[in-house]
């Protein structure tokens, strides 16, 4: 088969900006062969993160600013796409597809009745058709809604990715993601894809981001270098140890409704009395104690691990590495920089990867890590005339 051009588009949890990668692919499914062309990062406009914050909550959000929200951040992901083509040296023309996660503002995968239907329900915006219409570029969006209409928590997805990825015959291995909210991949030794776990451990970089924000007035701790000046506050980590997600058994997946502002907000008071840098320290210990206990109770007591490979925006923040050496001594911590897959780049490369197995007709959920019922192809398929075919009048 010949190979495609294909961009892929991440703006996670974090709301700082939008990822995107170009890469070149050949074959699908098992066959899958890629190579990463380029990786460009765009930053939000100033304001924009906050806008997105105030309407990813129900006591704020406003249906005319979602409206709005999900055409200008089509915009910006055609953006992201010119900005990576021109990276790249490709012109817009000779890109076959995009794969665009959209930015999730609301997440619910819980089921509730609702006029004698059980309704399970998430939302992204930033719309495939108003991406696909600016760019002439097909383009496949909204991964998680089909597998969320089959029961599914409609997360995580990566972990596809990771199996074609990183698979190995030789050795047990553990993918970790820590962007806005942390993900754990297990990928034993010689595992099929219905082999596969994986689960949201719980937060990744968001509660350390949002602390930042209020006590110093920093969108992030880069490289951890806050946390490492600070010490651990035991009582408050023993209170955040305790987060009931933590317990819930698999398959589940979390995001602001847990970890967001009314988490922060009782976090804040239990912290009066810590200094900054304390409570800091006490917020990313969490994050890679959560890593570790997920493993701890639902992984590590059935098998024995040789690799536990980072990416995201957390694998650069040396407060957490150094943790999570200290945790899973036991393993060899990498970076899935080695493997040819940067760690900032990873998700973003998943869903260019995704909408070439929904352009196959590949199904990509994993019932056995979202909980769905069944195997589906993920995504809305958006085919638009391509721009260099449309005739200005």
């Amino acid at each position: 088969m010949s190979a495609k051009l294909i961009a892929g588009l991440m703006s996670g949890t974090s709301l700082d900006g939008i990822d995107s990668v170009l890469l070149r692919v050949q074959g699908s499914g098992t066959t899958t062969r890629f190579k990463l062309l380029a990786h460009a990062a765009l930053k939000f406009p100033r304001g924009l993160k906050q806008l997105l914050l105030k309407n990813s909550v129900p006591e704020t959000s406003r249906v005319d600013e979602i409206a709005r929200l999900n055409f200008l951040l089509a915009e910006l992901y055609a953006d992201a796409v010119k900005a990576v083509a021109r990276k790249a040296n490709v012109l817009l023309s000779k890109i076959d597809l995009i794969g665009s996660h959209g930015q999730t503002i609301h997440h619910l995968p819980k089921p509730k009745k609702m006029f004698g239907k059980t309704i399970r329900a998430t939302l992204q915006i930033g719309d495939p058709s108003v991406l696909a219409t600016l760019t002439g570029i097909t383009t496949v969006g909204d991964f998680r809604v089909a597998d969320v209409a089959v029961g599914g928590e409609g997360a995580p997805l990566v972990p596809y990715f990771d199996w074609l990825a990183f698979r190995s015959k030789t050795r047990n291995r553990i993918l970790l993601n820590i962007g806005g909210i942390a993900n754990m991949t297990v990928l034993p030794k010689k595992c099929s894809v219905d082999d596969v776990i994986a689960f949201d451990t719980g937060p990744g970089n968001m509660v350390v981001d949002a602390l930042m924000q209020k006590l110093l007035k920093k969108s992030f701790d880069k490289n951890g270098m806050v946390a490492v000046r600070g010490m651990v506050a035991l009582e408050l980590f023993e209170w955040m140890r305790k987060h009931p997600y933590l317990k819930r058994k698999p398959p589940k997946s979390t995001g602001r409704e847990e970890f967001g502002d009314t988490f922060i907000e009782d976090l804040m008071k239990r912290a009066q009395q810590y200094a900054h840098e304390d409570i800091i320290a006490t917020a990313s210990l969490f994050t890679a104690y959560a890593v570790y206990d997920s493993f701890r109770r639902f992984v590590g007591r059935t098998m024995c691990f040789d690799e536990l490979i980072l990416s995201g925006g957390g694998a650069k923040n040396s407060f957490f590495v150094d943790a999570l050496r200290v945790y899973f001594k036991s393993c060899t911590v990498r970076l899935s920089n080695e493997f040819g897959v940067p760690s900032d780049a990873k998700e973003a490369m998943c869903f260019a990867i995704l909408a070439n197995e929904t352009v196959a007709g590949n199904p990509t959920n994993l019932p056995r890590v979202t909980g769905a019922k069944r195997k589906v192809v993920l995504g809305t398929t958006c085919r638009c005339t391509p721009l260099t075919k449309v005739i200005r009048l």
